[in-house]
C-alpha cells in the first residue's frame, strides 16, 4: 500500500504487551496494526491515533507492504 489520506480513527486497540497497537481506519482500510521496532516510536503512532480518534480528526496514514502504520499525520 501507500498513504491513505484523510482517514476517520473509528476504534484503537492496543494490549498489555508491548508495541502491539492497532487502529481501525475508515474507508474500506480496516484494522492495521502499528509497526513494531523502536517502542518510542510505537508508543507515539499509538498516542496520536488515539488523540485523533478522541478529538474526532483525521490522519494521513502510511500504509507499507505489509500492511503495517509506519508513519500518521494528524490533520
Amino acid at each position: 500500500m501507500a498513504w491513505q489520506h484523510n482517514k476517520k480513527v473509528l476504534s484503537t486497540f492496543i494490549h498489555s504487551g508491548s508495541q502491539w497497537s492497532w487502529a481501525n481506519l475508515d474507508g474500506g482500510t480496516g484494522w492495521k496494526r502499528i509497526k513494531e521496532g523502536s517502542p518510542d516510536g510505537c508508543t507515539n503512532l499509538t498516542v496520536l491515533l488515539n488523540t485523533a480518534f478522541a478529538n474526532n480528526r483525521t490522519v494521513h496514514v502510511d500504509i507499507d507492504a505489509s500492511g503495517l502504520i509506519t508513519t500518521a499525520y494528524m490533520i
